[in-house]
């Protein structure tokens, strides 16, 4: 077996939840170094004019419900999750040759939580969560840097309030598969469904 090459996947020894399956793969992928953003995923969702549109996103909570990122409510993928709240989220850990897939609903989190995690935000970072009108025409890179310099006098030695249009989105998965790659393209796939209150396994062709 090639370094890095994990043995092959077997139903029986998933755990029955996707979301702890995803834990254990994740934690695997974050104590990896060589992994600089195992938090990184492509969000897939339908835009405005009807395309698919993909976009990469930082998970920044997995809880009981599904996984969470944020966001500008006014940006192109904002408005489009929230004229169609479907999406997916692809993650993958090349030096693990791992892949999950997730789609599901989405949702937009508790004010409370979103109030909670920007307080966590660097300084500069809930600087320019007001400064950019996310997906807007920018005339010049000038004209964001004077708008978030006004935003940073404006609050000089005080707490910076979340922006009422930027918060987050969390995905609840109806659908979770696990994508491990094998020698001569003979990769495992074993798909999780939602049926009901119950999860259902299968494997898939590669």
């Amino acid at each position: 077996m090639s370094p890095g090459r994990s043995p092959p996947l077997q139903p029986e020894e998933l755990d029955p939840d996707p979301l702890k399956q995803f834990d254990r793969w994740f934690e695997v992928a974050r104590m990896r170094r060589s992994i600089e953003i195992p938090e990184a995923a492509c969000l897939s969702s339908v835009g405005d004019d009807g395309y698919p549109d993909g976009r990469i996103v930082l998970l920044k909570d997995r809880d009981a419900r599904g996984f969470v990122f944020y966001t500008n409510f006014h940006s192109a993928k904002g408005r489009s999750l929230e004229a169609d709240p479907r999406a997916a989220l692809t993650f993958y850990w090349e030096k693990l040759t791992r892949q999950v897939r997730v789609q599901g609903d989405v949702e937009r989190v508790s004010e409370a939580e979103a109030d909670v995690y920007f307080a966590t935000r660097s300084r500069g970072s809930q600087i320019g969560a007001w400064a950019s009108d996310q997906s807007a025409v920018l005339p010049s890179r000038e004209a964001l840097l004077e708008r978030a310099a006004e935003i940073t006098a404006r609050h000089e030695g005080e707490r910076i309030p979340r922006p009422p249009h930027w918060g987050g989105f969390r995905v609840v998965p109806h659908c979770l598969e696990f994508w491990q790659g094998m020698p001569d393209r003979l990769h495992d796939r074993l798909v999780y469904r939602r049926v009901g209150e119950e999860w259902r396994v299968e494997r898939l062709h590669p």
